[in-house]
């Protein structure tokens, strides 16, 4: 699990460490060991590297990585700027085999040049998270000298940032324009929050974190509750499916959704219950969309729903309760609309006993018209709001919540105890205990109407399954984001992708 920590919280959880007697000196060793050993996953052993060292730890992280490779008999030049050439780390990584270049020898950057061309790996290891920017001076010539090899040159280097992309405000996402781009970031200990934001997401390649050796039982670290979403958290869910099983082992989900102008709701909230695992769907929608829909989906049930033009009545509350006797979880709010009588009609679904709900689109509209909505629904409901949504509830305005989407969610939950699951790119999932989840997904393939259902009607379809709602909220986001990113890459991009496409994806990514 790779827990999300801002930059002063790093700050504090090094300084306690080192005071607990895991020494500054004592993590470097161990962030360049784990770095060795990704340069060494990564590429190939016949490939030279070179690591541009500025003055920080993360330049100290490189030269022991470059300790480590030059002993296992790899070609390894350290650039260093800003940092002496007399130094322990230094001395030892020569000792080892590395060629050390100094830039106050190099003024005209001709040595850096030609070492950044013939080498096919770098190490980024010139600045760390905790800079401010605009760059200036030496560090800042020799990151735009280097952005300008990579862009000549006829086979890209391989780029391994050491920590993040030398350049990239951790706290705010901001990137320098001198930044380039990394095939691999290897962030110590923990991913640093501004990392999942934008433009700083689209700087990391590939993301993995690598060990400074921090022990379990050290409270700032232990004490971190947020964390990035997964495989590994997403799947610790599923329960394996039984060979006895039947359909009643895996749950009924109860979809309320759609109307005339959104009938497409319900039937993509109920195929997205189904591909979860769901055991049994039922649909329940107004009476005069059955007949459209009933074919596209033959394997769910359907209750038909009382409608005053198009929209579910508020009477329809008496066959919904009804329906709720088998259900294991609700899906509440996809396609609704914001007429009056479906008001009425959430109103008094709110005095019934809903089985692990959802709530997601107009119905989150709805609540927001009803005092202390909150309290009338049942603990750990899910609440699926995209950031418009989110202000309507809360009444914050736009910027404020996506200027900190997490505390935003972290907020709330706590506040309302409920689970919420704030959509948008690098999406959160937030539990009323503290507890949160950002996905590290940003992709115009979920830019789509009718992808909000899919993930309304995923979540609900594990809920079913008897998982709680955190961890489904958890699971569902995850498969929503990776069927997005599938559906892309089967489709040869993001531009053609629909909603439904998603939920194709959704039977190989369980697979179970």
């Amino acid at each position: 699990m790779a827990k999300l920590v801002t930059v002063s919280e790093m700050l504090a959880i090094e300084k306690a460490a080192d005071e607990a007697g895991l020494s500054y000196v004592r993590m470097m060793e161990n962030a360049g060991a784990s770095l060795a050993k990704a340069v060494a996953a990564h590429s190939h052993k016949d490939k030279s590297i070179l690591a541009l060292i500025g003055p920080g730890n993360n330049g100290g992280d490189a030269l022991v990585a470059l300790a480590h490779l030059a002993v296992d008999r790899r070609t390894t030049s350290a650039y260093l700027v800003g940092r002496g050439g007399d130094e322990e780390f230094v001395n030892r990584a020569r000792s080892a085999g590395t060629e050390i270049h100094l830039l106050e020898t190099d003024p005209d950057l001709k040595r850096l040049k030609d070492l950044l061309s013939s080498n096919p790996v770098w190490l980024d290891g010139l600045l760390g998270t905790g800079i401010r920017l605009p760059l200036r001076g030496d560090i800042a010539r020799v990151l735009t000298a280097a952005a300008e090899m990579l862009q000549a040159m006829a086979k890209r280097a391989y780029v391994i940032a050491v920590d993040c992309p030398s350049g990239m405000d951790c706290h705010t996402g901001a990137v320098a324009p001198e930044t380039f781009r990394a095939d691999l970031t290897l962030t110590m200990a923990a991913v640093k929050r501004g990392m999942l934001t934008l433009p700083a997401f689209e700087y990391l390649g590939d993301l993995e974190v690598g060990d400074i050796g921090l022990p379990d039982d050290l409270f700032e670290w232990a004490t971190i509750k947020h964390f990035v979403l997964d495989e590994a958290i997403a799947r610790a869910p599923l329960a394996p499916r039984p060979l006895a099983a039947h359909k009643g082992t895996f749950g009924t989900a109860l979809i309320v959704a759609g109307s005339r102008q959104y009938p497409g709701s319900a039937l993509l909230a109920g195929k997205a219950a189904y591909r979860s695992g769901t055991g049994l769907v039922t649909i329940a929608a107004p009476e005069s969309m059955q007949p459209g829909l009933v074919g596209q989906l033959p394997e769910a049930t359907w209750l038909p729903l009382p409608e005053e033009d198009g929209w579910i009545a508020g009477k329809a509350a008496v066959q919904v309760e009804k329906g709720l006797r088998r259900a294991t979880a609700t899906l509440l709010g996809p396609g609704f609309g914001q007429e009056e009588t479906t008001g009425e009609f959430v109103q008094k679904l709110l005095k019934t006993d809903l089985p692990a709900p959802v709530v997601d689109a107009d119905a989150l509209k709805l609540l927001a018209k009803i005092e202390d909505w909150p309290a009338r629904l049942p603990k750990d409901s899910v609440l699926t709001p995209h950031p418009k949504e989110m202000s309507i509830l809360t009444k914050v305005d736009l910027e404020t919540i996506q200027a900190d989407r997490l505390e935003t969610a972290v907020k709330y939950a706590k506040l309302w105890k409920h689970v919420v699951v704030l959509k948008g790119a690098f999406s959160v999932v937030a539990a009323p205990d503290g507890r949160a989840a950002m996905l590290p997904v940003a992709t115009p393939a979920l830019a789509r109407a009718g992808t909000g259902d899919v993930l309304a009607g995923i979540i609900t379809g594990i809920r079913a399954q008897g998982v709680p709602a955190f961890e489904a909220a958890c699971t569902g986001v995850w498969l929503h984001g990776q069927a997005g990113l599938r559906a892309a890459a089967r489709l040869g991009g993001t531009a053609g992708v629909l909603a439904g496409d998603l939920i194709n994806e959704l039977p190989a990514l369980i697979g179970q």
